[in-house]
């Protein structure tokens, strides 16, 4: 599965974009440097139902924006992405 197909799932099970989600996460303090992963994914789990896979998603997201390591662009591998920027405002909205 892509970066951004985890992304995509997590706007469909939560009903909230990535973006929202970390607009929240920053809100509640989650993206200062001594916050430890295994914090984020509890607060993902306990308030949206997200397993590790997808909370992980969003850690990185939380921690990093947007961007993904280039290498993962057009690869074969299990978490081939389109580009190195992902799409955080939604589904609706994604550009073609």
């Amino acid at each position: 599965m892509s970066f951004q197909a985890y992304l995509d799932t997590i706007e469909k099970k939560t009903g909230r974009t990535p973006r929202q989600l970390a607009d929240e996460a920053r809100a509640k303090g989650f993206d200062g440097p001594d916050v430890k992963a295994g914090e984020i994914l509890e607060w993902l789990k306990t308030d949206y139902g997200l397993g590790r896979g997808h909370g992980m998603a969003l850690v990185h997201v939380i921690r990093n924006g947007p961007s993904i390591d280039a290498r993962h662009v057009g690869t074969s591998g299990p978490h081939q992405d389109e580009s190195d920027t992902l799409w955080l405002d939604g589904i609706a909205t994604k550009p073609s």
